[in-house]
């Protein structure tokens, strides 16, 4: 193989290579945004069940005051 072939088959490597780079970035990008809105989901349902269960924490005007008082 000529150096000239050579240097000629390393490009066309790199090419692939930044191809496949570019596909792999823009499959995190896609990823990260698939988590954000699913913790932002999870986030909103969390609220949700909360505001329809009740606390097992009395408030504070239903709480007995200590025996000192």
């Amino acid at each position: 193989m000529t150096p000239d072939e050579r240097i000629t088959e390393l490009e066309i490597r790199i090419a692939h290579m930044e191809a496949s780079l570019e596909q792999l970035t823009q499959s995190s990008l896609a990823m990260e945004k698939i988590v954000e809105e699913q913790r932002l989901t999870i986030k909103d349902l969390q609220r949700q069940v909360r505001g329809l269960t009740p606390s097992n924490i009395a408030s504070q005007s239903e709480e007995t005051p200590p025996p000192h008082y």
